[in-house]
């Protein structure tokens, strides 16, 4: 483990962007950012939208490490190159940002009110990769949206086990058991994972290291045990859905939980912006994004 890096995500004063959207995700993405889905032809002409989308905020003025920590990347990403660099060697080496990589593959279809992650075929060479690329962590999303304990269970022991699978690779792994926001049940869910993760938490070892991603809490410092437990490095956010202004008004009711904002960060930014515009933009949203994580 990068121990440099270690100190800036576990103590820095900052957040996490997500980057990291897949195949799935990523045509509503450049939707949103103003490239329609007449503008390209199939999966490559639309990955290299997104790679130039996410070159541009990466080498923006406004993204630096003053208050971004870390970036979580796309495969795809993380073997492309900016300017004469590999992505994650462009944070770190001109930035000082740590490179983190979403390594999930999609989630099953919802059983038991949850959404498992589909098979990571690879999962070990992947990791490997990874190390080699000068990534530092990862991140596996899962689902949640009713409060049925055998499938919250699932989604538990599911996570936990690619965890210590990663952490065995000298890699921090995010598990991100993702609660829906529009679950009309979501506090019980959270009753739930909360006393599950607890218990998974006290069967690791010393020296392995996790950090959480979830959705901003129903009642606000919930996860306070988590956050404080010796086998947790960070625990982060995720937006979920909910506007920039929403996301960043209910993490900021939650001391030592910080940002890892997806659509809420990229939320207004659009193709055609000068260069001046999407700096300025992008500024912005950074900062309310970071005062929200900062208090």
């Amino acid at each position: 483990m990068d121990l440099e890096k270690f100190e800036i995500i576990k103590n820095g004063k900052g957040f996490i962007a997500a980057l990291d959207q897949s195949g799935g995700s990523s045509a509503k993405t450049l939707e949103l950012y103003g490239i329609g889905k007449n503008e390209y032809h199939g999966d490559c002409e639309m990955f290299n939208l997104i790679h130039d989308m996410r070159t541009r905020i990466i080498k923006s003025t406004s993204f630096t490490n003053q208050k971004i920590l870390g970036v979580i990347l796309f495969e795809e990403t993380m073997n492309r190159k900016i300017d004469d660099l590999y992505t994650a060697d462009y944070l770190w080496n001109r930035k000082k940002i740590v490179p983190f990589l979403k390594v999930d593959k999609g989630l099953e279809k919802e059983k038991d009110g949850v959404q498992l992650m589909k098979p990571i075929p690879n999962l070990l060479d992947t990791l490997d990769l990874a190390r080699n690329k000068n990534i530092f962590g990862t991140k596996m999303r899962s689902v949640i949206s009713s409060d049925n304990r055998v499938g919250i269970e699932k989604i538990v022991e599911q996570q936990f086990v690619l965890a210590k699978t990663i952490c065995s690779k000298g890699l921090v792994p995010i598990i991100e058991p993702e609660v829906s926001i529009t679950s009309p049940v979501k506090e019980k869910c959270e009753v739930i994972l909360k006393e599950i993760i607890l218990k998974k938490l006290n069967e690791l070892d010393d020296d392995e290291k996790v950090m959480f991603k979830f959705s901003i809490p129903t009642i606000p410092n919930f996860y306070q045990e988590i956050i404080n437990h010796k086998n947790v490095v960070r625990v982060v956010a995720l937006s979920g859905g909910y506007l920039k202004s929403d996301a960043c008004l209910k993490l900021s009711e939650n001391n030592n939980m910080i940002a890892s904002f997806s659509r809420a960060l990229l939320e207004g930014l659009k193709v055609s912006d000068t260069q001046s515009e999407f700096d300025l933009k992008l500024e912005k949203s950074i900062n309310d994004i970071y005062e929200a994580s900062i208090k």
